[in-house]
């Protein structure tokens, strides 16, 4: 029995490993990681590897695994990669898997900058990142520094920016939050949605000369073939749709496109090797088939995973939305219990007030009695000193009359009863005055005494009222709820090969062309990335900027994007465009 071959395949998130027959075909490796993922959105990957020259390849599923150069390792090294891209991800891209393995791979491409991202562009999509993995932002769970060990920028865009990591993390941190109540695939979805709208996303780059032998770029993507100035693969000067083209073949180094128009002359171009127009030719063909695939209603397959899919996202809203509700019970009932702490708190403190005002008034009662008690004392003490004074008062005037009875007969001198008389009238006088006294005194006295003897009525009836007074009880506690073929790279293979492209039966061949990015539809993401620019504005270094982002800044400056572009590169007739491309 042939001895098996131990494959080890990567795709953007897994490593998986199979033992393979030396029989196995392309395409039987290809089924059973698909199958093994769950992936059924096929059309777009392939398994790509690296041959015996180093070149990376695309794995042809038509021939055997152990007849292609694969580059003699144990075991055999393959990458699941994205082939083909969607031309919109929010409109063709249905199964969660799918989208999850687009979003990863071009996040990768954004972050190694082999697709050019501008700084603010970066920041927005890194914010969108970070919901992605770790869901809403909560402010306990995710601490300074939660992003520390995350790579979430291009090295470029670090460079470019004085600001530390600190730094970094507080604007992406801000955006994060801006995302609250987003599913993390909601998040995927809208990173995708900003990142195709980025002028090298899902461009596939050759280096080609034209008759005259310019050195040129060629750009090979989902809505057709581009020809780029050779230092600037942002803006392309000359595009050809998809929709124009009827035959491509190859012969050797020489790539000839026939357009559709049989008044024009062929679009040919100069490839550098025969394994460079072999790929050319298979992503044009794969563009091409889906291309037309978009344009023509969805097959019964197709229809039935969009039906599945829109099922599966249906479930998942009702299952959030039940989530929601039970966590928006379970904060109410927090808020409630804490609420109901809080009153418990607030009327223990008031019985403990309301026990030291009782205590307080207690005192103020026992200072009153004996206030009142002494009150009284002094009352009657003014009152017999009173009586005194009066019975002095009665003896003195009796003593006068027994002077006077005696001064009548005994006929004492006038002289000696005069005086008699005179200091028993002053003394009667003093007396008087005394007595006058002791009377104010004693009034005083009674006043003080009945004010003590209402001030104590008083503080028995507040104290009175005081303990009858119902002391309120905390509420009760609420209720507890508990196939596409790549090249070869073998010179030894046939150096032409041909194909004809169909185009009978498609609907809106150039509707891509009245396209708008994301940031002219979503007013949202449009005042997010104005915002970015302005603040990224002032710890921009500008001496560090690379090519592309002046390039990229002249686009702006002008008004330009990826789909105004388009427009502009396609006007004129494709004799003109095809006359164009051979004079530069």
């Amino acid at each position: 029995m042939p001895k098996a071959v131990n494959v080890r395949v990567t795709t953007m998130d897994a490593e998986l490993e199979f033992a393979i027959q030396p029989s196995t075909t392309g395409k039987q490796l290809f089924d059973q990681v698909v199958k093994t993922i769950g992936l059924r959105e096929i059309w777009y990957f392939g398994l790509q590897y690296m041959d015996t020259k180093g070149y990376y390849t695309w794995l042809k599923l038509d021939k055997k695994v152990s007849s292609q150069e694969v580059k003699k390792e144990n075991p055999l090294q393959f990458k699941f990669r994205a082939k083909f891209f969607p031309e919109d991800v929010s409109e063709e891209l249905i199964q969660d898997i799918t989208q999850r393995l687009f979003f990863l791979q071009v996040k990768e491409g954004i972050l190694s900058d082999e697709v050019y991202c501008p700084p603010e562009t970066a920041v927005l999509l890194a914010s969108y990142s970070v919901q992605a993995k770790f869901g809403d932002y909560v402010k306990d769970v995710h601490r300074p520094g939660y992003l520390v060990s995350e790579r979430l920028l291009p090295h470029r865009v670090l460079e470019q920016h004085k600001l530390s990591r600190e730094q970094w993390e507080e604007r992406i941190q801000v955006w994060h939050e801006e995302h609250q109540g987003m599913l993390k695939e909601d998040a995927m979805l809208e990173y995708l949605k900003i990142a195709q709208d980025l002028e090298m996303y899902g461009v596939n780059y050759f280096d080609i000369k034209n008759k005259k032998g310019s050195e040129l770029t060629l750009g090979v993507d989902a809505l057709g073939l581009n020809v780029y100035e050779k230092d600037d693969k942002l803006t392309p000067k000359i595009g050809f749709p998809w929709s124009e083209i009827r035959n491509i073949s190859f012969n050797d180094k020489k790539f000839i496109i026939k357009p559709i128009d049989k008044k024009s002359p062929d679009f040919v171009f100069y490839a550098s090797r025969l394994r460079i127009n072999k790929r050319i030719l298979q992503l044009c063909m794969g563009n091409h088939e889906l291309y037309m695939r978009r344009r023509k209603p969805d097959t019964i397959e197709v229809q039935q995973m969009k039906a599945q899919a829109c099922e599966e996202k249906h479930q998942k809203q009702l299952e959030r939305k039940r989530l929601d509700e039970e966590k928006k019970m379970r904060e109410a009932m927090e808020r409630e219990k804490e609420k109901v702490e809080r009153e418990k708190q607030d009327l223990m403190m008031k019985l403990y007030q309301f026990e030291e005002l009782t205590k307080k008034a207690e005192k103020d009662l026992m200072d009153q009695r004996e206030r009142s008690i002494k009150l009284d004392a002094e009352k009657k003490r003014a009152e017999q000193e009173a009586a005194r004074l009066e019975q002095e008062r009665q003896a003195a005037l009796l003593a006068k009359e027994e002077l006077a009875r005696q001064a009548e007969s005994q006929k004492k001198s006038r002289e000696e009863l005069a005086s008699e008389l005179q200091q028993h009238t002053a003394k009667i006088h003093q007396l008087e005055e005394a007595k006058k006294r002791k009377e104010e005194e004693a009034v005083t006295w009674e006043m003080k005494a009945r004010e003590a003897q209402d001030d104590l009525l008083k503080t028995r009836e507040e104290l009175h009222m005081a303990m009858l007074a119902p002391t309120p009880l905390p509420p009760p506690p609420p209720p507890v709820y508990d196939h596409m073929d790549d090249n070869s790279d073998s010179e030894e293979n046939t150096s032409t090969h041909s194909a004809d492209l169909q185009m009978e039966g498609i609907n809106d061949h150039r509707n891509e062309e009245d396209r708008q990015t994301e940031a002219q539809k979503n007013e949202r993401v449009q005042k997010q990335l104005k915002a970015l620019t302005s603040e990224l504005a002032q710890a921009r270094d500008e001496s560090k900027n690379t090519r592309n982002d002046l390039l990229h800044s002249e686009n702006v400056r002008a008004g330009r994007d990826k789909y105004k572009t388009l427009r502009q590169i396609r006007q004129g007739n494709t004799k003109q465009r095809i006359d164009e491309f051979e004079a530069i």
